[in-house]
């Protein structure tokens, strides 16, 4: 399966980085391929060592203004014009997504695959994976969307959340009728 991840860049401290490490590895070990912004600095890094060291493979899409910083040695590596086209690309690449930590540029993309479910423009499955309580705060304005009446879709269609790595990735192969 090809997963793509959204996820920050930043370098962060051990209660973000070893769950993402455990998660890279059971991506890796599962012969899953990531799917990534293709950055080789922060938590981007921390993943994509993670899928590479436990067999995986990798497929970056980078931006123009960020490729000085694009991983060398992935499997495959795309520079995009810009990040809306990034957005489309890693997207398009991918069969699966997991939205891990991050900041503005993570809940953009994790608000523009949601938007498009919502809309019955993609039926891949989405896991919000709620490393160490992050997206608590996120996960009760949801919520509150849909017991509002502002999904149309019943939120549990839309997004899986995840406390756990080995939860999401069981949750995506399942979706997915891997065994």
């Amino acid at each position: 399966m090809r997963i793509c991840v959204f996820l920050s860049a930043a370098d962060l401290d051990d209660r973000y980085t070893r769950p993402a490490r455990d998660f890279a590895k059971l991506l890796g070990k599962g012969g899953h391929t990531l799917v990534w912004g293709g950055s080789d600095v922060g938590l981007m890094k921390v993943v994509a060592d993670g899928v590479q060291e436990a067999g995986g493979r990798l497929c970056g899409v980078s931006v123009d203004f960020l490729a000085a910083k694009a991983r060398h040695g992935a499997d495959e590596m795309v520079i995009a014009r810009d990040l809306a086209e990034r957005k489309r690309l890693l997207l398009e690449k991918a069969d699966a997504v997991v939205i891990m930590v991050g900041g503005t540029g993570t809940l953009d993309e994790a608000t523009e695959i949601l938007e498009l479910k919502k809309h019955g423009h993609t039926d891949k499955p989405v896991v919000l994976l709620n490393t160490a309580g992050f997206y608590d705060g996120l996960k009760e304005q949801f919520r509150r969307m849909e017991d509002e009446g502002f999904l149309p879709r019943p939120l549990t269609e839309l997004v899986f959340f995840a406390e756990e790595p080995v939860g999401a990735l069981a949750y995506l192969e399942e979706s997915q009728g891997v065994e």
